[in-house]
């Protein structure tokens, strides 16, 4: 090889060289996502629920029926299958589900879905969904949204209480509603008792909340008032909290005239602790209405 040809190969192998090592250099470039990833906590009741999926958009198209066929399983999102966790037992329109990480999929039909709780949490989408790994599938009946259209897909929690919460999958003009139950009352009434039980006397807020928790479950209300009472023994600031829970309780069992005092006493102690609108005066107003109105 001449010198001149030599020289040109130099040239070539150089000019390679530093092309590469520019486009290795050149820097990252970080896109938006079509369907953005969003992750949903709740706790509900004792339970954490964890939710992680990506959030399709309508963009002008026609969802499901068409963009979402009817009939196929969906990965209930877009991109990697939906995972939804949950950190005690549930159960999901009645169906029983351990503790434990799991996909969330569902087949879409114009009045009836099918909800797949599965095991499989490793697959993409809905492109190896495996029917063996099906822990739980079962029917819920999807809504019509009359006067609005969503325009980007969610996955929401509504109407929560201590036992239960509405696990509501939104998009477009359709909802689909899950009832979700959490077990609390076999878990809250140990720990309570053993509370109870200790040595180190409990505090008239501790009494509130354990009558509380008796009340809003429909649990031994005689056991309720008995804590109220000792709460009330001490003469607590939050006197009127627990005398206007001592109402209540009354009304329930029937004795009027015992909670119609009980109710009067609060509102005097709400007045004089935190003035005339405090807003126990209404409570307990309302708590003597309900019983005037009754024969």
């Amino acid at each position: 090889m001449n010198s001149k040809a030599r020289y040109a190969s130099v040239l070539v192998v150089f000019g390679w060289v530093s092309a590469t090592g520019l486009f290795a250099q050149a820097p990252r470039v970080d896109f938006p996502q079509a369907s953005p990833t969003a992750t949903l906590k709740q706790h509900i009741g004792l339970t954490d629920i964890e939710i992680t999926y990506s959030r399709p958009s309508v963009k002008g198209r026609v969802i499901f029926g068409n963009l979402v066929p009817y009939g196929e399983v969906w990965r209930t999102g877009a991109n990697a299958s939906t995972e939804i966790s949950f950190s005690t037992a549930v159960k999901l329109n009645g169906n029983a589900i351990p503790a434990g990480k799991y996909a969330l999929f569902t087949i879409p039909a114009e009045d009836e879905w099918t909800i797949i709780i599965s095991k499989d949490t490793n697959s993409f989408g809905a492109f190896g969904y495996k029917p063996e790994s099906d822990v739980v599938r079962f029917k819920v009946t999807p809504k019509k949204l009359a006067e609005i259209s969503i325009e980007t897909f969610a996955i929401e929690f509504n109407h929560i209480r201590d036992e239960s919460a509405v696990l509501e999958l939104v998009w477009e003009k359709t909802v689909v509603p899950i009832k979700l139950e959490v077990d609390v009352v076999s878990k809250v009434i140990p720990q309570i008792d053993a509370a109870m039980a200790s040595t180190n006397k409990p505090q008239a807020q501790f009494y509130f909340q354990a009558a509380t928790f008796y009340f809003n479950h429909d649990l031994d209300m005689k056991k309720a008032l008995a804590w109220l009472d000792t709460g009330l023994a001490d003469k607590p600031k939050i006197a009127y909290e627990l005398l206007n829970l001592k109402a209540k309780i009354l009304a329930k069992q029937g004795d009027k005239d015992g909670a119609i005092a009980a109710a009067k006493q609060s509102s005097e102690l709400a007045i004089k602790a935190e003035g005339a609108n405090s807003s126990w005066v209404k409570l307990n107003n309302d708590v003597i209405s309900s019983l005037q109105t009754k024969p």
